[in-house]
């Protein structure tokens, strides 16, 4: 599934093709970024996506040179799991 990034300002998104699923974020300053909400319909669960979706926000973090706080419950326990995203994660 293909997963696009949207932004808005300040705000902004990951989501899939159809729109249906989503990872929303708030930038705060300069070099910070929240990610404070993922969702993934049913028809979709299990499948991974919310994994992917977070994925690329986490590469677009990179890319961007911003610090994350994970503040949606999914991206929290994501960050607990995967060494991988800790050179991201705002301590």
């Amino acid at each position: 599934m293909d997963i696009r990034h949207e932004a808005d300002g300040s705000k902004g998104r990951f989501t899939t093709g159809d729109g249906d699923s989503e990872m929303t974020y708030v930038r705060v300053g300069e070099s910070l970024v929240i990610f404070d909400h993922t969702f993934v319909p049913d028809r979709y669960r299990g499948q991974g996506l919310a994994g992917k979706l977070l994925a690329a926000g986490v590469d677009w973090a990179r890319a961007e040179n911003l610090k994350v706080i994970p503040q949606c419950p999914f991206a929290r326990t994501e960050f607990d799991r995967k060494p991988e995203y800790r050179d991201v994660l705002k301590e």
